[in-house]
């Protein structure tokens, strides 16, 4: 759910959609770790101004902790 949810709307707001994609890891019994590889040139998009965007993806992601009980940490990377 969360998955589907952050690549459908990190595509929305990049110019290279096509280069987006996630990768869901689970460090601990709770709590996972979302890493989103965007272009290079779309990174600061999907951070924003002082990491506005960035901060209101992770306020909705946790709103999914109270669904399934997880924590999530979000990252933004450049695909290489």
């Amino acid at each position: 759910m969360v998955r589907d949810f952050l690549l459908a709307y990190t595509k929305l707001l990049v110019n290279n959609p096509e280069d987006i994609s996630l990768e869901l890891k689970e460090v601990d019994e709770g709590f996972d770790e979302i890493t989103i590889f965007a272009n290079s040139e779309d990174v600061g998009k999907l951070i924003g101004k002082e990491g506005r965007m960035i901060n209101s993806i992770k306020t909705v992601i946790s709103g999914c902790k109270a669904k399934g009980g997880k924590n999530y940490r979000v990252n933004v990377k450049a695909a290489s």
